[in-house]
């Protein structure tokens, strides 16, 4: 089954140096740090599917998903 995992991406610059951060008040403890949007997010879904076993073998899993509907909006990110 494939589920939608909601993740919030917040842009930051430090020392003139950009990157983003994606988290998910859907899987607890989800924090991704990547160099670019597409970055932090591959992170995050590999994190995800660590975090989620973990929950798995403690059988500690209460979260419950969105399954994935027939169409959904999806953001394009493109350079302009």
């Amino acid at each position: 089954m494939k589920a939608i995992v909601k993740l919030k991406i917040e842009r930051f610059e430090e020392q003139g140096q950009e990157y983003f951060v994606a988290t998910s008040d859907d899987i607890q403890g989800l924090v991704a740090e990547g160099n670019t949007v597409e970055e932090a997010v591959a992170i995050a879904e590999d994190l995800a599917h660590h975090l989620l076993e973990l929950d798995r073998q403690q059988e500690n899993v209460t979260t419950t998903f969105q399954v994935m509907p027939q169409q959904f909006e999806y953001p394009l990110i493109i350079e302009v």
